[in-house]
């Protein structure tokens, strides 16, 4: 999701775009069909070999590299510590890829997770103390301090994205948003927890503005929030994702237990991103749900 909808900002600003994805993908078909866009074919474990496979092809440098890819991201494999340790040592060899080919600027994805659980009505800023409680937080967190060393080494500027709550086109069905729809599309009663969590979410379109921004605009060794800025009922979302299918489904709030240790706040404190770079968002949930909803009835026949 957020490759692709990256990729589509990169076009429109006028890049050509090289987009390095996992051999046999099922993704692949989601990438846009456009000349100004090479895909390239490779394994994380292999992304520093990434040089030599662009040199045999006639390309021997690059300007920007955005890295998102990562194992391990949701479920049980959050905590494989082995998966998350592969990824920490992938990232690594991607700085040094993008130095190779004399990428001014290495941008990196984070998430949420690294900070660990914040007290609800705090919002998750660059200086939030880190706390994480699982595999994949504690591998995103190494992985942000390590490459931003590293590229400092290389002579890159470096900037991390520390990623919230994001939906769109191109999303995993496990998610919240995607498999509400998935359900709702076929005329089906979801359901939900409570859903009174107050949550931050912000359209994939967006995030990519966002990561593009940072990127250009970004300080260097920066950490930016990509967010919204704003909260939102849980609840209220997901009435949303039900109006933009039909007004008339019914949704079983409350037929679902919450979590354990189940986050209530969520939220970005976006102030770092908009001073340095400009950035607002442009949808709104509803607007960016409509898009996502019609995405997906093509996508899937529904």
């Amino acid at each position: 999701m957020l490759g692709v909808a990256t990729i589509e900002v990169l076009l429109k600003e006028g890049y050509e775009v090289i987009a390095i994805a996992r051999p046999g993908s099922s993704r692949l078909k989601n990438i846009p069909d456009d000349e100004n866009v090479t895909i390239v074919e490779l394994d994380l474990n292999e992304i520093d070999t990434l040089p030599e496979v662009l040199e045999a092809s006639g390309i021997e440098s690059a300007d920007l590299f955005f890295h998102f890819s990562w194992d391990g991201t949701h479920g049980a494999s959050r905590d494989d510590m082995d998966i998350q340790l592969a990824n920490l040592k992938a990232s690594i060899a991607a700085v040094r890829a993008a130095a190779a080919l004399k990428c001014s600027t290495f941008l990196g994805a984070g998430s949420q997770a690294e900070c660990g659980p914040v007290k609800d009505g705090v919002k998750v800023a660059p200086d939030t103390p880190c706390f994480p409680t699982n595999g994949y937080g504690i591998g995103k967190l190494a992985a942000g301090q390590m490459t931003r060393i590293e590229a400092g080494k290389l002579g890159m500027k470096h900037v991390w994205c520390r990623i919230l709550s994001v939906y769109g086109p191109c999303d995993g069905a496990h998610t919240m948003v995607m498999s509400g729809i998935g359900l709702m599309l076929e005329g089906k009663k979801a359901s939900y927890t409570k859903a009174e969590q107050m949550w931050d979410y912000i359209y994939c379109k967006d995030a990519a503005r966002a990561f593009f921004l940072a990127a250009t605009k970004g300080k260097d060794k920066a950490v930016y929030c990509i967010g919204s800025g704003s909260v939102r009922r849980l609840s209220e979302y997901i009435e949303a994702i039900r109006n933009a299918i039909n007004p008339s489904l019914p949704i079983g709030f409350g037929e679902v237990e919450y979590y354990p240790g189940q986050v209530m706040y969520l939220c970005a404190d976006t102030s770092s991103l908009v001073e340095d770079t400009g950035f607002v968002p442009e949808y709104s949930f509803e607007k960016g749900i409509e898009e996502t909803v019609d995405w997906f009835r093509e996508e899937f026949h529904v």
